[in-house]
């Protein structure tokens, strides 16, 4: 975002603010995507949800459910007015409801599910990939649970609620969005240019997994590519004594190595000769692990990693430079907001999800910066086996006010969450604490904090700082609009330009609202080919300077802000895909980007 704008908001930020207490009904737009007309009741992404942890027994809630809106402090309710379709946000045209939730209002959930008698040793939890933002859980009419925080996945045991047959699951959700103390987003309750419509409830899959009563909850997976092992822990619930974990990789069904230890020990497994994971070579290593008692496997889980390592060097030139695999490697990437005309937060199907970052990577990037904004797991699973290297931002808690300490308190405990949750995917090579300066504090603290957290990756503390503070950071990061720019050097820090672009290019017939986007930049005279050309060669330039990375404004269209190389409803790909290839690949063909034409590829319209 420009600085001019920025600041414009800021004056007008109290206003706003205001006026976001009252918001008018969400916009009764129509646009639709390739797959909206795929959703159906019976059929709501059902595909397992948590690709690095599977194990079989599990049942999707995803599907029709009773909703009602009242009050913030009425009691739960007994009447419900009518259905939603899960896991589609309330404001977005797929839940079938469309309605905006007042800070002063809480939205009800209901679904009857069947249930047998649970078997003696198992336990039922009760899965949501993420909840948008305070939730409360009951089951059969006795509360399962709370959650605070709307982008990460929390589930809850609920064995001792349950009776066989008919159960009755109730969700109570209140989401003050822009005007609450959690982190956020771009979402507001007053839509207007770089800000989208908020989105509230229930946006990722519900469902119910059964497991034993000692079981596998976690795992942490961390390659360490210069000794050929990947490190591994396994975390388990339940009563320790007497169990061991057992651990295989495998690549192409062929055992690699086998390790043995105990639950919550850190070991190793070896992987000779390894493959390692890259955007030209996404290799994937299977891995099987086993909870066993007396030497009985009790439980089971797949998973799978990747052989990178992500680093900041010097080249040949004593520049720092960004480093895969020992390799320099240009971040040519994009902005991506994660908005959908139809789902809002929520991709219609798996195949939507997948296609935006195929599309993404069929115009030659390497590199998505995820915006302010966590995706479900299903979305890493797929830049981890397309390749596709992901800068992964924090939410961020966006006011014009002094940060209070709740709001201070939520984001730490949310960031720690995602890192945790994230960590084994290897297309994230970059943590971004900040944005701009929204709802920015403590950052040298927080940078330390996270490190801990995460020593395998590169931390970018604080992308587009107005106010040049890199405090922390790997990174000196400035954002310029529309053209892209160096930003200072420091010792030991990269250089990179984390947003820049944001030319103005509307299609007629592909608008969220018909005549009434925005852009960041319209330079009379100039086609959107030319004007993209143009900042292509003059990242060129920087690139000969010192640049390691740079982030485009954007891939896509976000409702009125029409920014992106393809339109909101993913129709119309506004230059050419082969000419934007072409043009990228000039940037990064002399680092190895990979040339060949994705499978998927769209045709312009």
């Amino acid at each position: 975002m420009k600085l001019a704008v920025y600041t414009l908001l800021i004056v007008l930020g109290e206003a706003l603010n205001a006026y976001a207490q009252s918001p008018e009904p969400v916009p009764p737009s129509s646009l639709k995507t390739r797959w909206t007309d795929q959703v159906t009741a019976d059929s709501v992404l059902p595909e397992y949800p948590r690709p690095q942890m599977i194990r079989g027994g599990w049942q999707n809630l995803n599907g029709l459910w009773e909703y009602v809106i009242k009050s913030k402090d009425a009691s739960a309710p007994a009447i419900f007015e009518g259905k939603i379709l899960v896991p589609f946000p309330l404001e977005s045209a797929l839940s079938g409801v469309k309605k905006a939730l007042l800070p002063t209002q809480k939205l009800w959930y209901r679904r009857q599910f069947h249930m047998n008698a649970v078997q003696e040793g198992k336990r039922i939890l009760l899965h949501f990939g993420a909840v948008d933002q305070q939730a409360v859980v009951y089951v059969n009419g006795k509360q399962a649970g709370t959650h605070s925080g709307g982008y990460d996945p929390f589930e809850l045991d609920i064995t001792g609620l349950l009776q066989p047959g008919n159960n009755e699951l109730m969700v109570g959700v209140w989401d003050p969005s822009d005007t609450g103390e959690g982190p956020h987003g771009k979402q507001t309750l007053q839509p207007r240019r770089i800000f989208y419509t908020a989105v509230s409830g229930i946006w990722q899959t519900v469902w119910l997994e059964a497991v034993p009563a000692t079981a596998i909850a976690a795992l942490s997976i961390m390659p360490e590519v210069d000794s050929g092992f990947v490190h591994l822990q396994v975390e388990i619930k339940g009563k320790l004594f007497g169990y061991t974990v057992e651990a295989a990789a495998k690549d192409g069904g062929e055992i690699l190595s086998r390790a043995t230890a105990k639950p919550g020990t850190s070991f190793k497994l070896s992987i000779p000769r390894a493959r390692l994971w890259s955007p030209d070579d996404p290799h994937l290593y299977d891995l099987a692990i086993n909870l066993r008692y007396k030497g009985k496997i009790t439980d089971a889980v797949r998973s799978y990693f990747g052989m990178r390592k992500i680093t900041i060097r010097k080249d040949e030139k004593g520049m720092e430079r960004i480093f895969l695999n020992d390799r320099y490697t240009y971040n040519l990437g994009v902005l991506d907001q994660g908005y959908w005309p139809d789902g809002l937060y929520t991709a219609p199907t798996d195949e939507a999800l997948a296609f935006d970052i195929q599309a993404i990577k069929d115009m030659g990037f390497n590199t998505i910066r995820k915006h302010i904004k966590i995706e479900p797991a299903r979305w890493y699973y797929h830049c981890d086996r397309l390749g596709m290297l992901v800068w992964q931002d924090m939410p961020s808690w966006y006011q014009r006010r002094e940060m209070p300490v709740a709001a201070k308190v939520q984001f730490e405990a949310e960031a720690g969450r995602h890192v945790t949750a994230l960590r084994n995917h290897p297309s994230i090579i970059m943590w971004c604490l900040f944005n701009e300066d929204w709802g920015s504090f403590d950052q040298e603290r927080l940078a330390a904090w996270m490190r801990v957290l995460d020593p395998s990756r590169i931390l970018n503390a604080h992308s587009g700082s107005f106010i040049r503070n890199w405090v922390g950071s790997d990174l000196t990061d400035l954002h310029h609009y529309p053209d892209p720019t160096l930003p200072p050097y420091q010792k030991g820090k990269a250089m990179v330009c984390g947003e820049f672009g944001g030319t103005y290019a509307p299609v007629p017939g592909h608008e969220w609202l018909a005549g009434k986007g925005f852009g960041h930049s319209s330079p009379p005279g100039f086609t959107f080919l030319e004007r993209y050309e143009h900042m292509t060669q003059h990242l060129k330039i920087l690139e000969m300077e010192g640049l390691t990375g740079s982030i485009f404004t954007e891939p896509f269209d976000v409702e009125i802000e029409e920014n992106g190389l393809v339109t909101y409803d993913r129709a119309v790909f506004k230059i050419p895909v082969e000419k934007v290839r072409a043009l990228n690949k000039s940037i990064v063909d002399k680092k190895k980007l990979d040339g060949r034409i994705g499978n998927n590829i769209i045709a312009n319209n």
